[in-house]
C-alpha cells in the first residue's frame, strides 16, 4: 500500500481559493503576505513545525499558516498554486517545506518571506529535513535521495534504483541520517549524507507513515492499521510495540523529551510504559490529524487536519 500526499482532487472551495491565490503572486517562487486572518475551514493541515518562537502550518491549499504567539492567532502567507506536504526546522531556525507540485519552499526564522526552487528530483517529494550543516534534503519516489548545500541551486542524486516510495528521512547528529521507505526499506549514511547505505530491511513490508530516532540507536516508526515498532540497536532488528489508541500515527516528534504521536481520529498519543496511549483532550474531532509540532516550555502541542482543524492541546496533566 502506498501513502499518497494531496493528488486526489482537492475540494472546490479548495481549488478556487488556489487558483485566485496564485492569480494573486508577486512573483514566480515568491510568498505573499495575505495579513492575519482567521483560519478558513477550507484549510488543510498537512504538516506542521516549530522553532521554538513561530509555528508554521503547511496546507493542501496553497497557505502557510504561521502563528507568533504559540497558536493564539494566525496568519496567512498565500504560496500560490503549492500543496505543503512536509515541514522542517534547519539549526538557524528557518523554515523549509516540500511541495507536491516539486517545489521546496523555504522561509525565514519569523515563518515569513517565502521562495521556492524547483525539484527535479523526486518526482514526488514526501518528506524533507535540514541537515546540521545547513543542508537541504528532500526523499520521495523511486527511492530517491536529493542533497543541496546551496540553497537549492544545484542538488546531489542518490538513486537507489528501486521503484519504491522513501516516506520517512532525519538526520540524527552531524553525520548520521536515516531514511525508511515502503516494502521496509532502510536507508543510512555515516557521513552527513555524502553517501547512502541500504540496511536490514524492516520485516513484513512495512509502510513507514512516520518515524522518530531519539539517537543513533533507539527509534520508533509508525505503519498502516496503527502498527507501532521499537528498535534499540539503530534499526538492525525491530520489535512490535503495543498501541493501545489502535489508530494509525501519522506524526511522530519528541515533546519535553518524551516520545508523542498524532493520527488518525484525532488522536493525541505518548510513549507510556512501553506502549503508546491516548492522550485525552477536551472536545477532540474524529478526524485523521496531518500535523503536530511540540511548544518547548508550554507544555503544549499544536495540532492540524482537514475543516480547518488547528488546534492546541495541553498536555501538563499528562507526564
Amino acid at each position: 500500500m502506498r501513502r499518497i500526499f494531496a493528488t486526489g482532487p482537492l475540494p472546490l472551495l479548495a481549488l478556487l481559493a488556489g487558483s485566485l491565490l496564485a492569480a494573486c503572486s508577486e512573483a514566480p517562487g515568491m510568498a505573499r503576505t495575505a495579513g492575519a486572518q482567521a483560519v478558513q475551514r477550507y484549510d488543510v493541515s498537512q504538516a506542521i513545525a516549530a522553532n521554538g518562537q513561530v509555528v508554521v502550518v503547511g496546507t493542501q491549499s496553497g497557505v502557510a499558516l504561521v502563528s507568533h504567539d504559540q497558536g493564539v492567532t494566525w496568519e496567512r502567507q498565500a504560496l500560490g498554486h503549492a500543496s505543503l506536504v512536509d515541514i522542517a526546522v534547519c539549526r538557524d531556525k528557518t523554515f523549509i517545506a516540500i511541495d507536491h507540485y516539486r517545489k521546496l519552499w523555504s522561509a525565514d526564522a519569523e515563518g515569513r518571506n517565502w521562495h521556492s526552487v524547483h525539484l527535479e528530483q523526486p518526482r514526488t517529494p514526501l518528506a524533507v529535513a535540514c541537515s546540521p550543516q545547513g543542508g537541504w534534503w528532500v526523499v520521495g519516489s523511486n527511492a530517491t535521495i536529493a542533497g543541496s548545500s546551496d540553497q537549492g541551486k544545484s542538488w546531489r542524486v542518490t538513486d537507489l534504483g528501486e521503484d519504491t516510495q522513501i516516506t520517512t528521512l532525519q538526520f540524527i547528529d552531524e553525520q548520521r541520517a536515516v531514511a525508511l521507505g515502503e516494502f521496509g526499506l532502510t536507508v543510512s549514511s555515516a557521513d552527513g549524507g555524502a553517501t547512502w547505505v541500504k540496511g536490514p530491511a524492516i520485516p513484513g513490508d512495512f509502510y513507514p507513515y512516520a518515524a522518530l530516532f531519539r539517537d543513533a540507536r533507539e527509534g520508533w516508526v509508525a505503519g498502516i492499521a496503527g502498527q507501532m515498532l521499537h528498535t534499540g540497536d539503530g534499526g538492525q532488528t525491530w520489535q512490535k510495540q503495543e498501541n493501545a489508541t489502535q489508530v494509525t500515527l501519522n506524526r511522530l516528534f519528541l515533546h519535553e523529551g518524551q516520545p508523542y504521536g498524532a493520527g488518525n481520529g484525532g488522536v493525541v498519543a505518548r510513549l507510556d510504559g512501553g506502549a503508546w496511549r491516548t492522550v485525552p483532550y477536551p472536545d477532540p474531532l474524529p478526524m485523521f490529524l496531518g500535523g503536530a509540532a511540540s511548544l518547548p516550555g508550554q507544555a503544549a502541542i499544536v495540532i492540524g487536519g482537514p475543516g480547518g482543524l488547528l488546534r492546541t492541546v495541553s498536555t501538563a496533566t499528562q507526564q
